[in-house]
């Protein structure tokens, strides 16, 4: 006989993954840091590990997303504002990030070890909490360093560039203890095809910041409009050239930075991203006229990594999400985590985010060693190389990732409420990556360029070499791919080439920093043909409940 139950009480339904220390829990991630940067100092990473598990933050975390950005052009007496507020929780977030050094750390110059390294882990913890907020934190680490080719200007900002503390008032430089930066480059009829910008810039005189310009045109997506400058770029009589413009002006005034409206984005949504028109905008030259297209290469490099990293934080919280319910959650007499289907899923999911988190932290090491007397030569080659392929593949996978981990919480998942509201807000924001700062067509683009740069197929034979002997699938695939990259690199298969090169490097990572169980099912799968096309076709024979062990968030 049935037994009658309180139809108010609640039962078999989660508690929210809340109050546990993201680093801490993450192996995968440690054991990452522990092959690529083996000396380096984790207690920073372990405090902030705590601060984003913690309820407090995953509370700011919903508000600044509940409550999004407001535009307000004009004050009541019509006069121009430009203005974005955001909601308190914003700027607790900011103050996050900014306090953990996730803008500035390589560029501190006080001699920390594997600054790149430390900066990367950093930043795939906070993705976990909260994403958006990270594009400014991204702009400002990647501009920073194309900052120092304008000396009188990054003397200037430099120091405040680096800074710790985090200011959101609109006030000029000289009066902020801290601040950030933002980029303008694409405009409405080019998008990635910056030489077809249109703004113009005018010389306008000169002072104690160099040349400075008049620019007057528009950006189609302006990015953080609140920072405090940006890098935009604009045609000179010499070219494209980028150019430093701040929101504040030296004397106090506001600049001619008109916001016209903010992008409703499908995720990203604590973010304001702003459609722009500058009216004779004050600007200063930044690099040589007519180079602005270099430029902002060197800095698309950085923040293409972060979309590498970020992506990964979110493949990693989207699996921890799946996890803890799967735990928590019965049906058909045992947790969901215990039927063999179900542990297939999650199993699958667990060493695609293994991956992705070994290929970004390894590109994060290529930033770190690109000076260093013995080894810079090649991991300036392989920086050139793995970024176009790890933004190409991780963000690709993240997106399916994401699918696959909403469906294990089922309708729960799919709400936007609540503690498990959070899987809903990590599938808008996966594509996010993939498309900013070079959608996949680009990466893979770039892909070819860079192999014209240099002997690819000795570099990663190079790369690959101390997997050597780790499984026979890998084995197979990194002496098949000197020919593959040599029938690949065509403008037709690149996407291909970017794949086949991504899992190679991976594999060969894994190899080296992972557990059996995780290298035996990467490389028997995604090398070795033993899987099907989506997650959950692993090969019976897999290690699953070891992979699983190690994959939980607590």
């Amino acid at each position: 006989m049935a037994t009658a139950h309180d139809p108010h009480e609640v039962f078999n339904q989660p508690a929210p993954l809340v109050d546990y220390n993201l680093f801490d829990t993450n192996r995968p991630l440690r054991d990452a840091l522990r092959f690529n940067a083996p000396g380096l100092d984790l207690a920073p990473l372990q405090a902030l590990g705590a601060t984003v598990g913690s309820a407090p933050m995953q509370s700011h975390a919903r508000l600044a997303n509940v409550h999004t950005p407001e535009l307000h052009t004009h004050d009541r007496f019509g006069r121009r504002l430009d203005e974005v507020e955001f909601h308190p929780s914003y700027h607790a977030l900011m103050t996050a990030a900014v306090a953990a050094g996730l803008h500035g750390t390589p560029w501190q110059g006080n001699g920390a070890a594997s600054p790149h390294v430390l900066r990367a882990a950093g930043f795939m913890l906070f993705t976990e909490l909260e994403p958006s907020v990270l594009c400014p934190i991204s702009m400002t680490y990647a501009v920073t360093p194309g900052l120092r080719d304008n000396a009188a200007v990054y003397a200037d900002w430099g120091p405040r560039l680096t800074s710790r503390a985090y200011d959101p008032a609109l006030k000029p430089w000289h009066a902020k203890p801290g601040v950030t930066m933002g980029m303008g480059m694409t405009e409405r009829q080019g998008g990635s095809d910056v030489r077809a910008n249109t703004s113009q810039a005018l010389p306008d005189g000169h002072d104690g910041w160099g040349e400075r310009y008049a620019i007057t045109g528009h950006k189609w997506f302006f990015s953080a409009p609140m920072c405090d400058a940006f890098l935009v770029l604009a045609q000179t009589p010499a070219g494209l050239s980028c150019f430093f413009m701040p929101r504040v002006l030296p004397d106090g005034s506001r600049n001619a930075i008109r916001i016209q409206r903010l992008k409703d984005k499908l995720g990203n949504k604590a973010n304001a991203s702003a459609e722009v028109e500058f009216e004779r905008a004050s600007a200063w030259l930044v690099g040589e006229e007519g180079r602005g297209v270099p430029q902002i290469l060197a800095m698309g490099s950085m923040t293409r990594l972060d979309c590498a990293l970020g992506t990964s934080g979110l493949m990693r919280q989207a699996l921890s999400l799946a996890l803890n319910h799967t735990a928590q959650r019965s049906a058909f007499g045992k947790p969901l985590i215990e039927q063999p289907l179900m542990k297939n899923v999650l199993a699958d999911m667990a060493i695609e985010s293994e991956a992705a988190t070994a290929l970004a932290i390894r590109l994060a090491r290529a930033f770190d060693l690109q000076t260093d007397p013995k080894h810079g030569a090649h991991e300036r080659f392989m920086a050139r190389l793995l970024t176009p392929i790890a933004k190409f593949w991780i963000c690709k996978r993240g997106s399916a990732l994401a699918q696959e981990a909403m469906e294990c919480l089922g309708g729960n998942g799919y709400i936007e409420d609540g503690g498990e509201g959070i899987m809903a807000r990590v599938y808008r924001e996966m594509p996010v990556n993939s498309i900013w700062e070079g959608a996949g067509n680009i990466m893979a683009l770039d892909l070819l360029r860079a192999l014209r740069k240099g002997d690819a197929v000795a570099a990663l034979q190079h790369e690959l070499a101390p997997a050597r002997g780790a499984h026979a699938a890998l084995d197979r695939a990194s002496a098949a791919l000197p020919d593959r990259i040599q029938a690949l690199a065509t403008e037709a298969e690149a996407r291909r080439l970017a794949q086949d090169v991504a899992l190679a490097v991976q594999g060969a990572l894994l190899a080296q920093s992972a557990p059996a169980a995780v290298v035996d099912a990467f490389c028997g799968s995604r090398l070795g043909g033993d899987w099907g096309q989506t997650f959950g076709t692993l090969g019976g024979g897999t290690d699953f409940n070891a992979i699983l062990q190690r994959a939980m968030p607590k």
